[in-house]
């Protein structure tokens, strides 16, 4: 793992750019509010991120359970805390109007939780069965696990569309694991199993037990009820008189391509220097980010 770098804080004007192009009136209220706490983490950590990162011997060996709360919370440098809320805002907006905030916010709280406690449970058995203790002492830290898990809620949410991976169609069922192995192949330090472990908490939703047992403990109450009561699109998310002047595309295209736009900026002034460099835990997401919008530029051309 490397140090963090505070030189330009470009990551932090790219973010900044990126919010003030999607506007922060069309942010809904959760999202927005993970938006900042992530920033606010990085501006002023609550631990290094070594004393951050999450690792069975740190956890379950020395007993330091507050990792667990830590990790998903904390980036190794602006870059890394850029690529994973750009992804997360696009997540964010799409998911929230769609289960309602009360139930988002309970999606991502336990999401948070037991991506680490899954990635914790991997690394364990790991251990077991290779008897290689290094899988005990890798240690992640960022929120690309949990940017995993929502990518398969939102797959599922909104099925039947086409992702391009390398430049080939996947079904967006197939293109969570799709990524999964191209980030791995492409980025052998990133934490295949931090992003396993998202992917898995996911399924435990979509098609496992996990939903249930969330409404039962929720108690059908109030968290319940902003769950139960969600629309497809808020009442002001949809097409207007106005449409005219955005080229008839509703909040939601103009979101996608106000993003897209800006990770093509962002493409373009990579160019200067080296990659971004992300830990061998750190930022699979990122590396996502940047092959997606790749994916994008290919696309539209």
């Amino acid at each position: 793992m490397r140090n963090r770098h505070r030189g330009s804080q470009l990551g932090l004007l790219l973010l900044a750019s990126q919010l003030f192009q999607v506007g922060v009136d069309n942010i809904p209220p959760v999202t927005l509010a993970v938006l900042a706490l992530n920033v606010y983490l990085y501006l002023f950590p609550a631990a290094p991120p070594m004393q951050a990162c999450v690792s069975v011997q740190q956890a379950y060996w020395l007993k330091d359970w507050r990792r667990l709360l830590l990790s998903p919370l904390h980036h190794l440098d602006d870059l890394h805390l850029y690529f994973n809320m750009v992804s997360f805002l696009w997540k964010g907006i799409m998911l929230e109007r769609k289960l309602g905030g009360p139930w988002f916010f309970y999606v991502l709280s336990v999401f948070s939780l037991l991506t680490g406690v899954v990635y914790l449970l991997l690394e364990a058995v790991l251990t077991m069965v290779t008897e290689d203790q290094s899988y005990s002492m890798a240690c992640a830290v960022g929120f690309s696990g949990v940017l995993f898990a929502l990518k398969v809620l939102s797959n599922y949410y909104y099925p039947g569309n086409v992702t391009y991976v390398m430049g080939f169609p996947v079904s967006n069922r197939y293109a969570s694991w799709m990524e999964l192995v191209l980030i791995h192949i492409t980025s052998p330090g990133t934490s295949f199993i931090g992003h396993l472990a998202g992917i898995l908490v996911g399924l435990l939703y979509t098609t496992g037990p996990l939903k249930t047992i969330m409404k039962k403990c929720a108690g059908f109450s109030g968290t319940r009820r902003g769950y139960s009561g969600y629309n497809q699109h808020a009442p002001h998310y949809t097409r207007t008189p106005t449409a005219s002047y955005t080229g008839g595309l509703t909040e939601e295209e103009q979101l996608e391509t106000a993003i897209r736009n800006s990770l093509n900026d962002r493409g373009q002034t990579s160019q200067i220097g080296a990659a971004p460099p992300y830990g061998f835990q750190l930022s699979g997401e990122a590396i996502a980010e940047e092959i997606r919008c790749r994916r994008l530029r290919r696309f539209d051309n």
